[in-house]
C-alpha cells in the first residue's frame, strides 16, 4: 500500500499533462533548468570571488605604491 506502481505513475503524469498542457509544462522545466544553471554560476561565481579575496588588498597597496611613484615623478619634470 506504501509503494507505487509504474501505473500509478503513468496515470500521475497523464493527469498532469491533461491539466497544465505539454507547452506550460515544457516552459516550466526550461525556467527550472534555468534557476539550477543560475544558481550553480552563483555558487562558481562566490567561490572565485573568495579565493581572489585575500590577494586584492596587497594588489591595491601595490598600485597605490605605484600611482605616488609616478605622480612623485610627473612632480619633479614639471
Amino acid at each position: 500500500m506504501g509503494s507505487f506502481s509504474i501505473w500509478h505513475w503513468l496515470i500521475v503524469l497523464l493527469i498532469v499533462v491533461m491539466i497544465f498542457g505539454t507547452k506550460k509544462l515544457k516552459n516550466m522545466g526550461q525556467d527550472l533548468g534555468g534557476a539550477v544553471k543560475g544558481f550553480k554560476d552563483g555558487m562558481r561565481d562566490g567561490t572565485a570571488a573568495a579565493e581572489e579575496a585575500p590577494a586584492a588588498p596587497s594588489q591595491v597597496a601595490n598600485a597605490a605604491a605605484e600611482k605616488n611613484t609616478i605622480d612623485v615623478e610627473a612632480r619633479h619634470k614639471s
